[in-house]
């Protein structure tokens, strides 16, 4: 594999990671000072690998008969939603 894109695809996933819910989560339960950070290093690492794995292999599967401008255009539809329903929850 080329390291370029292999650079690249690393430093947009790192960029895109930086501050989600997941890396709030687990700063959350890092805080528990009975945790063990080895574990939840371990636990959250392993999760995110499992769910990386799954992204590939459904992405994969999707684009055969899906073009990825629907593929992007129903991911940013998605953001949207969810952005909204998030600021719609915020009212109450």
């Amino acid at each position: 594999m080329a390291y370029k894109m292999l650079a690249g695809v690393f430093f947009a996933i790192f960029l895109a990671e930086l501050g989600d819910k997941t890396q709030m989560a687990t700063l959350l339960l890092a805080s528990d000072r009975e945790m063990s950070k080895v574990g939840l290093f371990l636990a959250a690492s392993s999760a995110l690998v499992l769910t990386t794995l799954m992204a590939v292999v459904i992405g994969s599967q999707v684009s055969r008969w899906v073009s990825p401008q629907v593929i992007k255009l129903i991911a940013g539809m998605g953001f949207i939603a969810i952005g909204i329903w998030i600021l719609w929850g915020m009212r109450a």
